[in-house]
C-alpha cells in the first residue's frame, strides 16, 4: 500500500474514535444532568405565550391524584379536564422515577361521570386494586394505581 493510503485509513480511523469518544461523553452527560426539557411557554419566534387558563374541575368527585409510595413519594398532583398521562417520558403530565414505568405507561381521563384510566400497552403492566387492568377501568375516591414501585391514590 502507499503512504497515502495508510495515512488516510489512520485519520479516518482515528475521527472514527473521536466521534465514539463524543458519543459516549455526550451519553454520559445526559444520565448525568438528566433530559433537557422544551419549554412549552413560548411559540416559536421566541414571544412569551398566551397565558393558560386555569383548569376549571370536571366534577365533584375526585381532584387529586397522590403518590403514596415508590421513589416519588409525598408528591401529588390535580386531575384536570385534560387528563393525565403517565410515564418516565418528559412530556408526561406525571413523570415517574421509576425503573419500572413504561416511557407513556398509563392514561387517566375523564369519562363522563368518572375518572377511567386506560393502561398504553405497558411492559409491566398497571394495576387497580391489585387487578391488572387493560383499557376503560373506572376510578372513584380512594381508588389505588400500582405502576411499578409507585403507588397512586385518587383523592379529593
Amino acid at each position: 500500500m502507499s503512504e497515502l493510503t495508510l495515512t488516510a485509513i489512520r485519520l479516518g480511523l482515528l475521527a472514527l474514535l473521536w466521534a465514539f469518544i463524543f458519543s459516549i461523553v455526550s451519553v454520559l452527560r445526559g444520565d448525568l444532568y438528566g433530559t433537557h426539557v422544551v419549554s412549552k411557554s413560548s411559540d416559536r419566534r421566541g414571544a412569551p405565550a398566551a397565558p393558560a387558563r386555569p383548569a376549571k374541575p370536571v366534577r365533584r368527585g375526585p381532584t387529586r391524584l397522590a403518590i403514596i409510595e415508590g421513589p416519588m413519594r409525598g408528591g401529588s398532583l390535580p386531575l384536570t379536564e385534560n387528563g393525565v398521562l403517565i410515564g418516565r417520558n418528559p412530556e408526561c403530565t406525571l413523570v415517574l422515577s421509576d425503573d419500572f414505568a413504561s416511557g407513556r405507561h398509563a392514561r387517566i381521563y375523564s369519562g363522563g361521570d368518572s375518572w377511567m384510566i386506560d393502561d398504553l400497552g405497558s411492559t409491566n403492566g398497571t394495576f387497580v386494586g391489585g387487578e391488572r387492568i387493560g383499557q376503560g377501568m373506572p376510578l372513584s375516591e380512594g381508588s389505588r394505581v400500582r405502576i411499578g414501585q409507585t403507588v397512586l391514590e385518587v383523592r379529593k
